[in-house]
């Protein structure tokens, strides 16, 4: 199986100002992702996506390809990741290059390494699905069983619709969420349904004590703090 690596990095951010530029640890933000990206055994290609001249500059450096230039309607707040997933797949095949499948890695969730990225394509491909997430456990205290939704006659009822409450922390069932460090999915999945789930969703668990999503500046410290223990 094909499998394209898509890296994308918009040159603007309001949370962070510059932050897919902004040295982390001593290199920019951008070189965690690279370098694991470029690690990987079973991406076939991995390429860089932006509207910003200095990170295309700075990902060339890297080692990246960088083989178009993401435009700029799809490089606003607005923007989704699955327009600029599509439009990667677009752009590639253009050139002559096709894929089976897409593995988006964003920037933003810098530690995890090429092991984890190849341990996700192998657990995808073996799984026949149609797409594959990263993840982590909810704390039981979260759990969607345990979680009220407030109803139209301003009562509250479970959010999974059952009328009884799991009484013991022990009858939980496991429940996840996605962390966004990776996604794997199916290029008809991306390109003929605008989806990247699908109906059979593999799933891969992100180690919590080194995950975060950085959109803050104190998630920016713990990734400082994080940076100093790798």
């Amino acid at each position: 199986m094909k499998i394209l690596g898509l890296i994308p990095a918009r040159g603007g951010s309001k949370g962070i100002p510059g932050k897919n530029k902004k040295l982390l640890g001593g290199k920019p933000l951008l070189q965690y992702t690279a370098e694991a990206a470029l690690g990987s055994k079973l991406l076939s290609s991995v390429i860089f996506s932006s509207e910003d001249d200095e990170l295309r500059q700075i990902a060339i450096g890297l080692g990246l390809e960088v083989p178009f230039v993401r435009p700029e309607h799809l490089s606003t707040d607005s923007a989704g990741s699955l327009e600029v997933a599509q439009h990667a797949l677009q752009e590639m095949e253009a050139q002559g290059k096709y894929f089976d499948a897409l593995c988006l890695l964003q920037v933003t969730t810098p530690f995890r390494n090429s092991e984890y990225i190849d341990r996700s394509i192998k657990t995808f491909v073996e799984s026949k699905s149609d797409s594959l997430l990263s993840v982590q456990q909810v704390p039981h205290h979260y759990n969607p069983h345990w979680v009220f939704k407030k109803g139209e006659d301003d009562k509250l009822y479970l959010s999974t619709g059952e009328k009884e409450i799991i009484k013991r922390r022990q009858d939980l069932p496991l429940s996840y969420i996605r962390d966004g460090s990776i996604y794997i999915t199916r290029k008809d999945i991306l390109m003929d349904r605008n989806s990247f789930y699908g109906d059979k969703v593999a799933y891969i668990e992100s180690d919590p004590e080194i995950f975060v999503n950085i959109d803050t500046m104190t998630d920016w410290d713990r990734a400082e703090q994080i940076a100093k223990t790798l």
